[in-house]
């Protein structure tokens, strides 16, 4: 995934720094937009160990399509990352209630005009409705966003899946203080409260959060009112369509839908979780996701499977889940 990466007059980007309300400061860069225009400015959302480099190239598209954009690494990843990742403390949900929180914060803080989009990867989806600023956000875009229930993993893979982070994970995060995914070649290290976190959850996000706190978090993700295009590939082992409508459930004030896609759709044998940001897909895929970032237009509205849109009280969302066991 490594790349390196050199500004020049014709490709900038601009490293900056993200505040986050408990002290903790990220690394980022912002893409200023290369055409006149401005389209809006776009906020690129990581997967769960996934250094931020790894969407730069999208970044830049999106630059020379008229957006301003900001990528940024999570507490405990990649320029953000700790010297020792043993017994920092971080944990998952610090990144939406922390680390996209404090991207939002930058985002309204730097723009002149414009509206505010969400681009979000695999976790990275899932995370923008824990910011207290959520509902700033105009319009969001995600990719197989999830957070991970073993459950919803992909029948053919579920049992490998489960083994891979649900056994082994936890085990080496024990023994070594946090999990070395660099070693085994599956992702970038994480801290242990992140590993943990995905390790150990269950069906319902909010009960990784004290019981008194549970409220709040669903009521902060039901103030978001910026509609949501989900994409889910086919052959996405983890963000499946179960996953990603339990994700889309807790968003019970926006208009969702989901773009349910295949690898045929691009001329492609397979695709899975990752590939989309791949730059091959530049004349394809990214080419199609102009159309709901600039207009809200959905691109694939013969590939669209409808998310009724709810209004309920907030006691009622926790019933609602129950859709989604």
């Amino acid at each position: 995934m490594a790349e390196t990466l050199i500004a020049t007059p014709d490709d900038v980007m601009i490293p900056v720094t993200l505040h986050c309300r408990d002290g903790v400061r990220l690394a980022g860069h912002e893409w200023p937009a290369r055409t006149g225009a401005n389209a809006g400015y776009v906020i690129i959302n990581p997967a769960t160990g996934v250094q931020a480099r790894y969407y730069h190239r999208y970044a830049r598209f999106l630059a020379e399509s008229g957006f301003n954009v900001l990528t940024y690494d999570y507490r405990g990843i990649g320029l953000s990352r700790p010297k020792d990742l043993r017994g920092c403390g971080y944990r998952w949900r610090e990144w939406g209630e922390q680390d996209f929180d404090a991207a939002l914060r930058h985002v309204i803080g730097a723009r002149a005009d414009g509206p505010i989009l969400v681009v979000g990867h695999s976790i990275g989806g899932f995370l923008p409705g824990l910011s207290q600023d959520a509902a700033a956000i105009d319009r969001m875009l995600t990719m197989g966003a999830q957070y991970a229930w073993w459950g919803d993993y992909a029948a053919r893979r579920r049992l490998a899946l489960f083994w891979k982070w649900h056994v082994v994970m936890p085990v080496a995060t024990a023994l070594l203080g946090y999990f070395p995914g660099k070693r085994f070649g599956w992702l970038d290290d994480l801290p242990a409260g992140v590993a943990n976190e995905w390790s150990f959850r269950g069906p319902r996000f909010e009960r990784s959060h004290p019981a008194t706190e549970r409220e709040a978090v669903l009521s902060r993700m039901a103030a978001v009112k910026a509609p949501i295009l989900a994409v889910a590939m086919a052959d996405d082992e983890l963000g499946t369509l179960p996953a990603i409508r339990r994700t889309l459930a807790y968003y019970t004030s926006a208009d969702r839908r989901i773009a349910h896609l295949s690898p045929a759709d691009y001329g492609r044998r397979a695709i899975g979780h990752f590939n989309l940001f791949h730059d091959s897909h530049r004349d394809g895929f990214w080419t199609d996701t102009l159309a709901w970032l600039k207009d809200g237009r959905n691109p694939w509205p013969e590939k669209t499977v409808g998310f009724k849109r709810e209004r309920r009280s907030l006691p009622h969302i926790y019933r609602g889940l129950r859709k989604y066991p």
